[in-house]
């Protein structure tokens, strides 16, 4: 495998960050993951400007685009697959131990991994822990994602892909690694952004092709919802059948289906919507 760090494809056995890098001492970066499919990134340019946005919200210099243009596909080109996962990462760099910054400058990291295309349904769970819908990172795709990584843990062992998180006020925010879309009275919903969730790149291109509804909704909402479906870059629209112990089916309910029918056609018509 061929990864790009800091302007240079290595093979993946000489590609080395250093101990003292920012993003491994205190999770000061951002990251992106895309869906590529025979060599080409979906979405690639709304990945990118939420990369900035990222960035930006932590205090870090605008990452060089084109460098990030020419790392994808220096790696989607020296690594060829029918379909995977393309992860950029983008961080403070060296610096001293602690929270404090050096000047070292950023690191810059892209790699690709095989995947496989999501099944049409799955399980979800709801987890105790909270999204803190007024903290410093809320929205901001970091590499600080320890929370996501224990509430993801926690799924497994329920036998679920996915669990699901209100906020501190108790309202439906998202996934550890997804948006979350209810259906209520035939309608589609969504939570805003003010719930803390992040913009995530499969959600923005739901509600513009669906027209779901971005509605402040009450966590309890789950237990009522007639249908449920989280989407990410990797799962694209995911139908719900099992929420804790709640079925809601064997397969997609008919609006989750017709939002999956047109994001298959949408995405399939503009590589980079």
């Amino acid at each position: 495998m061929k990864i790009w760090l800091d302007g240079v494809l290595k093979d993946v056995g000489s590609a080395h960050v250093s101990v003292l890098d920012h993003g491994l001492t205190v999770g000061d970066g951002v990251f992106e993951t895309l869906k590529a499919e025979r060599g080409r990134a979906f979405a690639l340019t709304r990945h990118l400007e939420r990369l900035t946005r990222s960035a930006r919200g932590l205090g870090l210099p605008d990452p060089d685009l084109d460098e990030v243009r020419r790392a994808c596909s220096a790696v989607l080109e020296a690594n060829p697959m029918e379909y995977g996962r393309l992860r950029v990462t983008y961080t403070g760099g060296v610096a001293p131990l602690g929270s404090d910054r050096g000047d070292a400058g950023t690191t810059l990291i892209a790699a690709v991994a095989p995947s496989a295309p999501r099944p049409d349904t799955t399980a979800v769970v709801t987890v105790p822990w909270v999204r803190n819908e007024r903290s410093a990172v809320a929205g901001l795709k970091s590499t600080s994602y320890a929370e996501n990584v224990v509430a993801l843990a926690a799924a497994h062992r329920a036998g679920a892909s996915e669990a699901l998180l209100a906020n501190t006020v108790g309202r439906l925010c998202e996934g550890t690694g997804s948006n979350v879309f209810v259906v209520l009275d035939g309608e589609l919903h969504t939570p805003p952004l003010s719930s803390g969730c992040l913009a995530g790149i499969t959600r923005a291109l739901v509600v513009d092709w669906a027209g779901a509804k971005e509605t402040d909704l009450p966590f309890e909402v789950l237990e009522q919802a007639e249908e449920i479906f989280v989407t990410s870059s990797l799962r694209d629209a995911q139908a719900v059948v099992r929420i804790d112990d709640r079925e809601l089916g064997a397969g997609p309910g008919p609006v989750t289906a017709e939002v999956m029918r047109i994001f298959e056609v949408k995405a399939a018509s503009d590589i980079d919507p």
